[in-house]
């Protein structure tokens, strides 16, 4: 016990004012690493950049900062410091290949929050997967369905992909066929007071109704509209019922193919 105090009272006397110095550098340089982090956070934020990024930054400054400064403070003792920096450069080297999925999401969850191809409210359509934005993650984005699904990406699936991005509307074409016997300008006039009983309907871009085609048993009326994203197939079905049922109030014909033969008798 008594070589042990010996021991531990020579190496504080030794030692002494590197300890003092160290623990010095470390509680200077994790309040300067706070700081920094918060300032680069703050600024920013004020320059209208992501929030998510904007901590993401400040959080990155804040640790290599902090890295720097236990390197710097087992300097003290009298340690090279190199072989630390060559490991941590080896370190660096061997993890980039097993977190090399997880790092091209970060850099493409930047790319999108950089950009900006679309917002959170935004409806997108990306591999397959359609939905309203969410949440943007630096790692994946998160969408929602119309049946209420949550779909996660990530963002290296979405980054150099085809992406549509139909905001908050979407929009709604259908093709209605009438009789060549009545009216066309009767039947647009009823469809237009049928996309104007509902309110969900976006007026801005307004409606577009028009003949499309002058089919073999019809004359095709062509409807666009544009509808909120996740009402898209409930409000659809909704304008169709209402289509049926005021054409027929108003006595316009959906008619159904039909062709005419004519039978010739030959007299022997």
């Amino acid at each position: 016990l008594q070589q042990l105090t010996t021991l531990v009272v020579e190496f504080l006397v030794k030692y002494s004012f590197q300890i003092i110095g160290a623990i010095i550098i470390l509680l200077v340089g994790i309040r300067l690493a706070g700081w920094l982090g918060r300032s680069v956070s703050k600024f920013c934020e004020k320059h209208n950049i992501d929030i998510t990024l904007s901590r993401f930054l400040g959080n990155f400054i804040k640790v290599l900062v902090i890295t720097f400064v236990i390197i710097i403070a087992i300097g003290k003792f009298g340690i090279s410091i190199a072989p630390f920096i060559a490991a941590l450069g080896a370190l660096a080297f061997g993890s980039s290949f097993a977190i090399q999925g997880p790092l091209s999401n970060y850099g493409a969850g930047i790319s999108i929050i950089l950009t900006q191809p679309f917002k959170v409210g935004n409806t997108i359509s990306v591999k397959g997967v359609s939905g309203v934005v969410e949440e943007i993650h630096l790692a994946a984005t998160v969408l929602t369905t119309e049946d209420n699904e949550v779909i996660t990406i990530p963002n290296k699936h979405i980054v150099g992909e085809i992406l549509l991005n139909s905001f908050a509307n979407k929009i709604v074409e259908t093709t209605v066929g009438i009789s060549y016997d009545d009216d066309p300008d009767k039947a647009i006039s009823v469809l237009k007071e049928v996309l104007a009983e509902i309110l969900e309907i976006s007026l801005e871009p307004p409606p577009q109704i028009g003949i499309a085609e002058f089919a073999d048993s019809a004359i095709n009326i062509s409807l666009r509209y544009w509808v909120p994203t996740k009402k898209y197939f409930q409000i659809q079905y909704q304008v169709n019922q209402k289509i049926h049922r005021a054409l027929i109030e108003a006595g316009i014909h959906i008619p159904f193919p039909q062709r005419d033969v004519h039978l010739v008798n030959k007299i022997v």
